[in-house]
């Protein structure tokens, strides 16, 4: 071949390499034109020149690859940057992030570990994982790929983990590496400023030599997920701090609804106390506040208002709730949701408020119960001050209903009339006399206490004397005993008649009550609290009226009632069963019956009478009862018999 021969041919040789490359045509065409030129008998020279135009042609080509390769790698980290700005919280960031590298460099499986406070890592979101093993895998620092990234901050790799000794192995780390079938690993930190907060790892299940330009992306991919991460902490924290304050909020508007709602229902409560209500009234308005029931009790633990009924109320567990919410100064509650809340004034102890609410009570609750108990105890001072400022009208009023003899009766009904007081109803008279201590208490609490009953008070010769509306004589010395004894700390004797009624039967109860009140003193029952009708046959002779009526009804009414409805012989018997000293036999002797016949009738008068009617006391009783009613009958057959007897006016 000619020199221009060779050059033309040169020259054709290298253009077609150059529109074959320009065709970006594969390595096959390439070997194809070689081969054409072979065949063609083309010179070694020709030859060598072709086989360097292809060599170049290919260098060409790859560099055009790799740089299409680093495109297509930015282009997919522009892509990944731009899906990392999104604010996704943590757990979702990984799961991008895993994903991303995993598609960036065509890994089998990629994962992210994270250092926690102690130094090691934990692997938290996996990609292409066959065994579910890696996650919450916990690295040790300093071992492994892992390690090598944290110790010295670079990328670390290698083309097959459990072949390459150059760093230390774990054990959980290679059993997981097996158990996955990997070969080839790289690591790359997760730098956030001067320290390291984890790795980002890609895996293949072969072996594989990793390029620089991979190495590369991976660290510009870990470089941009560190910054993720950090800025996803950030929002995490963020979105804590706004649910936290969010919560704080929402709490803040509870608190404030409940703490007006405390107010209104104070408002409520005082607004009552304020215009005049009663006990009765500020208990419900309480109770209605609390979603419960309200109980207003005094010292003694005695009912003094309720908003309505306690069912199943544990009285030994209020009483002692009553000494621990005294003693604290704050409100109790007891096992059966039962709470308790003092009402003081001072150091005075004023009584108790108890309630039983639907639910369990909130702070700002406990808070409305204690207001309550406030109110309670304003309330009860504003009837003591009320009482104590009417005081001496009432005095002087009681005293002139006990003056002997009575000044202008139809003045008194009208100044009782004025204080609230009807003297045509039935009352009774109490009269208490502390045995010991000082007196000026007992005054003051009998102001209060009359001022609640709508009764009178005076002080008469040491004594308290009042006069309270009722029938209930006894009642009424056993209320009074029962309050104003633990009040002073020390006994009160109490002695009480009636009841009476009109302005002029206040003087002969009074007088009734002293009787009573000095027979208890001379037997020996001081401290104890007593009417007239408690004394028996001894009342009978303190009785102005002597009311020998109620002695026997008291007594032997019953047996009486019986034989008149059923036409029987008790009170015979029980006349024989005396007269004979007490021996079922002589009488049965005496009635010419059966002693069998006896002892039944006397089961039937213990059966009426009570099981104690032979009993000492309740034996002399009957007795005089049985002698009482004989004389009576008597007298009464004499009455209708005797002809000398003018006979009464025609009705």
């Amino acid at each position: 071949m000619s020199q221009h021969g060779a050059d033309g041919g040169g020259g054709t040789d290298a253009l077609a390499v150059l529109e074959l490359l320009a065709q970006q045509a594969p390595p096959g065409r390439y070997e194809a034109l070689l081969r054409e030129a072979r065949g063609a008998g083309a010179s070694p020279g020709e030859l060598a020149r072709l086989e360097r135009a292809v060599q170049l042609a290919a260098d060409i080509s790859s560099s055009f690859d790799r740089r299409e390769q680093r495109e297509a790698g930015l282009a997919a980290l522009v892509d990944t940057a731009r899906d990392l700005t999104f604010p996704y919280d943590l757990d979702s960031l990984l799961r991008v992030i895993t994903r991303r590298a995993k598609r960036l460099l065509d890994f089998d499986m990629a994962y992210v570990s994270l250092r926690g406070t102690d130094g090691s890592s934990v692997v938290h979101t996996t990609e292409g994982s066959h065994t579910g093993l890696t996650n919450g895998l916990r690295l040790l620092d300093g071992h492994g790929l892992g390690g090598e990234a944290h110790t010295h901050g670079e990328p670390a790799w290698t083309a097959d983990y459990l072949e390459d000794d150059r760093f230390p192995h774990a054990r959980a780390v290679d059993e997981v590496v097996r158990a996955e079938g990997l070969h080839a690993i790289m690591a790359v930190p997760l730098r956030s400023g001067d320290s390291t907060v984890g790795a980002l790892y890609g895996a293949d299940r072969r072996v594989r030599h990793y390029t620089p330009d991979e190495i590369g992306l991976m660290s510009s991919l870990a470089d941009l997920a560190a910054v993720a991460i950090e800025k996803a902490g950030l929002l995490d924290q963020t979105r804590a701090e706004v649910t936290e304050l969010e919560l704080d909020s929402s709490r803040a508007r509870s608190s404030l609804t409940r703490m007006r709602h405390v107010s209104e229902a104070h408002s409520r409560i005082m607004n009552l106390v304020l215009a005049g209500g009663d006990l009765c009234n500020v208990a419900k308005a309480a109770g209605d506040a609390l979603d419960g029931t309200v109980m207003i009790r005094d010292p003694g633990g005695r009912s003094l208002a309720s908003g309505g009924e306690i069912t199943g109320l544990d009285e030994e567990a209020v009483a002692k709730a009553s000494l621990d919410a005294h003693a604290g100064r704050r409100p109790v509650v007891t096992g059966d949701n039962t709470w308790v809340a003092p009402v003081i004034a001072g150091s005075e102890d004023l009584g108790v408020l108890v309630i039983r609410p639907a639910t369990g009570l909130t702070g700002e609750d406990e808070r409305l119960l204690e207001l309550a108990a406030q109110s309670v105890a304003f309330l009860l001072l504003m009837q003591r001050s009320t009482a104590v400022a009417e005081g001496p009208v009432r005095d002087e009023l009681l005293d002139d209903l006990l003056a002997d003899p009575q000044h202008a009766p139809q003045q008194i009904v009208q100044r009782a009339r004025r204080l609230g007081i009807d003297l045509g109803k039935p009352h009774v008279l109490v009269v208490a006399r502390p045995e010991g201590g000082e007196q000026g208490r007992a005054v003051v609490w009998a102001s209060s206490y009359v001022y609640r009953m709508s009764g009178l008070k005076t002080v008469q010769g040491g004594c308290i004397v009042l006069l309270l509306p009722g029938l209930d004589a006894s009642a009424a010395a056993k209320a009074v005993s029962g309050e104003l004894a633990p009040l002073l700390g020390h006994p009160v004797s109490v002695g009480a008649a009636g009841p009476g009624c009109g302005p002029d039967s206040a003087g002969r109860m009074y007088l009734e009550a002293m009787r009573c009140l000095d027979a208890m003193s001379a037997l020996g029952g001081a401290g104890s609290a007593a009417s007239v009708e408690d004394l028996g046959f001894l009342g009978l002779l303190l009785s102005d009226d002597h009311d020998v009526d109620g002695f026997i009804e008291s007594a032997i009414g019953p047996v009486l009632d019986y034989d008149a409805e059923r036409f029987t012989d008790l009170t015979r018997t029980l006349e024989a069963y005396f007269a004979s000293g007490g021996s079922p036999t002589n009488a049965a002797e005496e009635l010419h019956v059966h002693p069998n016949t006896v002892s039944r009738r006397l089961e039937r008068i213990g059966e009426l009478l009570g099981a104690e009617w032979q009993k000492p006391g309740q034996v002399l009783e009957v007795q005089l009862a049985l002698r009482l009613q004989r004389t009576r009958t008597i007298l009464s057959r004499q009455r209708t018999t005797d002809p000398t007897r003018p006979s009464p006016p025609p009705g």
